[in-house]
């Protein structure tokens, strides 16, 4: 199979990160971006020519476009591209700011829309490609204290479903990623907190108690599911990462078909 030439956002770290050196590795070209580069120079001293690296805020409509310009201008097309950057706010709903809820949606859900929007034209003019997305667990249920995040991924997912009926003509694939738990830094130091109500302290404690001692995966784990989904003739719309991603999946959907279906008269009734 062709060497494919990549294009990623969110490259310094946890998926992207682990996703650009596979790729790599096995002999692709990538365009690895991300708002800090240092995490990613090791990549360009073992890979030389094969990575170019690129200082990017997917936040900027302006640079994303100029980013990928670079890239189409330096590889000469772009096969995979990959929008990742993104990250969590954690906090219920009630103690999010506008400004907190604003920076939310502006990263993970405008950065994803411009990266489309700016490779699109490039896709359409070579006659195909493959947009990959990542989501989440959190785009298909919801998790309390993560309303806007969830919020973000839910959005996320609406775009990439529609994009993928409007650009098939084109021989354009589209992929949602939907990572379950997985050893990042999720939580850590890229995640952004609320300021604390103490109405909302029993459900922390709650979630807190459940959370403690659950497995994550490793997110290196998920390179070779990111290839084959790649080299797939008919990749898949939709793609869980991890073991709870379907069952959870399956649960969601079971209880959403039994309220509607329970009100289906009701329903019915109001078409008039």
């Amino acid at each position: 199979m062709a060497n494919k030439i990549w294009f990623i956002t969110g490259a310094s770290r946890g998926f992207g990160h682990a996703w650009t050196q596979a790729a790599l590795a096995r002999g692709d070209q990538v365009v690895a971006t991300a708002r800090s580069l240092e995490t990613l120079r090791p990549l360009a001293e073992k890979y030389g020519n094969a990575v170019l690296l690129l200082a990017l805020d997917v936040t900027d409509r302006a640079a994303v476009f100029a980013a990928v310009e670079t890239a189409k201008a330096h590889f000469g097309r772009l096969d995979v591209v990959v929008s990742n950057a993104g990250y969590a706010l954690f906090g219920t709903i009630e103690e999010s700011s506008e400004a907190q809820a604003r920076a939310q949606f502006e990263t993970n859900l405008f950065g994803t829309l411009w990266v489309i929007q700016a490779a699109l034209p490039h896709l359409r003019a070579q006659g195909g490609g493959h947009l990959l997305v990542t989501s989440s667990i959190a785009g298909v249920i919801t998790f309390p204290t993560a309303g806007i995040y969830n919020a973000t991924k839910w959005a996320v997912e609406g775009l990439m479903e529609t994009l993928a009926s409007e650009v098939e003509a084109f021989g354009i694939r589209v992929t949602l990623i939907e990572p379950g738990g997985y050893d990042t830094d999720w939580r850590g130091a890229s995640a952004a907190t609320t300021v604390p109500m103490e109405a909302y302290g029993e459900l922390r404690r709650k979630i807190k108690a459940l959370s403690a001692g659950r497995a994550l995966g490793q997110p290196a784990s998920t390179s070779a599911a990111i290839l084959a989904v790649v080299d797939a003739q008919e990749p898949p719309l939709r793609l869980f990462l991890g073991r709870a991603g379907l069952p959870a999946a399956r649960q969601a959907y079971t209880q959403r078909l039994s309220v509607w279906e329970a009100w289906a008269a009701e329903s019915d009734a109001a078409q008039g």
